[in-house]
């Protein structure tokens, strides 16, 4: 009976919200069902907030029902945005409907600054001042990052360029937040629970997109320090360690006590859970991000002391990081507390080497070289960081030329944000943004920055400041949109249209036509470095702009190029910079690019017509 009356009351409910003056039979109908029901009806699901809204206008129960700060308001807020619900503790006093309509407002506030980017920023890359107005925004910065990332986790093929210029504010976004707590973290005094800290920033500044937070790492490793435990009570089911409360701080003294646990750990770690030295990716930025060394149970020397150090310390070993000479170690004290100790009252901890325990001669072996004591000795939280940092910038200078260098971008902003006065990445910075043609206006601040710190760089800084300049110049002199229509006679030559999908017939890569010339533009330096001279039509044949599939963007010869048979999607970063859409065939240009090209749309229909419908006749 509940039941029937449950779903005959939803049926009551929202034509009750459409009418301006119900009829008093259907409105006692309603409201005489027990409030338990009315409020599982309000809040079943087939109701929107403009119906609820309504139907609290009706009468004073359903009024009451339907309060501002009550169930029906918090429900109609989970079902619209899930994800915010956790930044809500359930003691806390909520106006769900204030919430709900600030929430609301950052939305369409978010969209129309997104749909915004394309018109003001197709032609070069979103400049410093680019994000200005997202910065002013009133109301949370969790709703717009909400709304942004709504927008990224829509589903299809369509609204490409949406979710281009979505990723690149969220991703503006979520750095500057995360560069600011790092450099107001790194003005703390050093404790031993500050180094999974720091490595969580930096992980996090590198991967702004991924949901990575120092409450979920420490979480795995709880789970991990809980394996370890049911290991430790085979061995000791009196070990002190096993009546340690998860986020204490305490210590055992005891060496024997000490090597108890560590040998519990080993075995969890290295023979249970396969955690290893990743020797055959050594070089892979992954292997310094504690959240993929989780996932993945692999990494380098420093990021797998330092899980293993945060293992031993919640079970009160204390550890302490070396940073020993090409290989990050730990060392386990074996002396009297307060003595004056050497380096060889040590034990040093190889957790690369599956938690391998090594004296100092061993240490040398392991290197290849003598070194002095002092690089035995026990480093800060700033020291650290910085050398995981630096493993970083190494990995980001071996990208290749046609990537956009975001490890290393990422990598020199992490650097700096700890030692914002080294005159050599500073000049790295500004010869970097200077190469991609980015924010030539940061470029002047970082080179008079220089100039400030080091007068001695004046020939390399008077070099970059009067090319940025000249950069500049140039931008004020663009002269507009370019309308290349296909049907000018100059344009006869060209086959092919943009949105394509494409196969070099020489390197076998895919690709999608962005842009074309009915000649080659590039200067004689760059023709004759790509001997375009010994091609059959050399280059006065068309050339196309290509988004390629390994992420590079290149310029191919129209006789270097054919249909691809078999269209796929292209993975290239930039694909949502000129279309907005994925048809299966082809790509469709968004309105920046359409207004470049307008003649080609029609072009691509009747290709796409002609080559894959022919070729699905065929195959039926």
């Amino acid at each position: 009976m509940a039941t029937a009356a449950v779903d005959s009351a939803m049926e009551v409910v929202p034509a009750l919200a459409e009418e301006a003056a119900p009829e008093a039979a259907g409105l006692c109908c309603l409201v005489s069902l027990p409030g338990e029901v009315l409020e599982y009806i309000l809040c079943s699901g087939s109701l929107t907030a403009a119906d609820i809204s309504r139907v609290s206008s009706t009468c004073r129960r359903l009024r009451e029902l339907c309060q501002s700060s009550g169930k029906v308001w918090k429900e109609q807020f989970r079902v619209r945005w899930p994800s915010l619900m956790k930044h809500y503790s359930p003691t806390d006093y909520v106006n769900w409907l204030e919430e709900y309509k600030v929430r609301q407002k950052a939305g369409l506030e978010a969209r129309k600054i997104v749909a915004s980017f394309s018109k003001r920023f197709f032609s070069e890359h979103v400049p410093c001042n680019g994000f200005s107005d997202i910065e002013n925004l009133e109301g949370p910065e969790i709703f717009f990052e909400d709304e942004l990332v709504c927008i990224l986790n829509m589903e299809g093929r369509k609204a490409l360029t949406w979710k281009y210029y979505a990723k690149k504010i969220l991703y503006y976004l979520r750095q500057q937040k995360i560069l600011n707590n790092l450099k107001a973290f790194l003005q703390h005094s050093d404790d031993f629970e500050s180094y999974l800290e720091g490595a969580v920033y930096i992980d996090q500044y590198c991967n702004p997109l991924s949901e990575i937070s120092l409450k979920d790492i420490h979480a795995q490793i709880d789970s991990i320090v809980e394996l370890v435990c049911k290991t430790l009570r085979g061995i000791n089911s009196r070990h002190p360690s096993l009546a340690f409360k998860a986020g204490g701080s305490s210590m055992i003294m005891e060496i024997e006590l000490q090597s108890q646990v560590l040998d519990a750990m080993n075995y969890v770690l290295y023979d249970q859970l396969k955690f290893k030295g990743n020797r055959m990716d050594y070089y892979n930025a992954l292997n310094l991000y504690m959240h993929q060394v989780l996932i993945r149970r692999t990494g380098i020397p420093i990021s797998m002391s330092l899980l293993y150090m945060t293992v031993a310390r919640k079970l009160g070993v204390p550890l302490e990081p070396v940073n020993f000479p090409s290989h990050f170690l730990l060392r386990w004290c074996q002396g009297a507390e307060g003595a004056n100790l050497d380096i060889f009252d040590y034990i040093y901890i190889d957790a690369f080497g599956k938690g391998r325990q090594l004296t100092v001669k061993e240490c040398e072996y392991l290197i290849g070289q003598h070194v002095t004591a002092a690089l035995y000795g026990v480093v800060n939280v700033k020291k650290v960081l910085q050398r995981m940092v630096g493993n970083l910038l190494s990995l980001g200078k071996r990208e290749g030329i046609d990537q956009s260098y975001q490890l290393l971008r990422d990598s020199l902003d992490l650097y700096l944000a700890m030692y914002p006065d080294q005159v050599q990445l500073l000049l790295l910075q500004a010869r970097l943004y200077f190469h991609l043609g980015i924010w030539p206006e940061k470029v002047l601040d970082i080179l008079q920055h220089i100039q400030t710190l080091d007068p001695g760089q004046h020939g390399a800084v008077g070099y970059l400041v009067q090319h940025t300049l000249e950069h500049i110049e140039r931008k004020k002199e663009d002269v507009g949109v370019e309308v290349k229509l296909r049907s000018h006679e100059k344009h006869r030559d060209v086959c092919y249209s943009i949105g394509l999908i494409m196969k070099h017939k020489r390197y076998g890569y895919n690709c999608v036509i962005y842009g074309w010339d009915p000649t080659c533009m590039m200067g004689h330096e760059w023709i004759r470095n790509m001997n375009v001279h010994s091609l059959p039509h050399g280059h006065h044949q068309p050339f196309y702009n290509v988004l390629v599939e390994d992420g590079s963007c290149r310029y191919a010869a129209q006789e270097n190029l054919e249909y691809n048979v078999e269209p796929q999607e292209i993975s290239h970063p930039d694909v949502g910079r000129y279309f907005s859409e994925f048809t299966g065939t082809h790509y469709i240009p968004n309105a920046e690019l359409e207004l470049r090209y307008p003649e080609d749309l029609e072009s691509v229909y009747e290709t796409v017509q002609n080559i894959y419908s022919a070729k699905k006749e065929n195959a039926e």
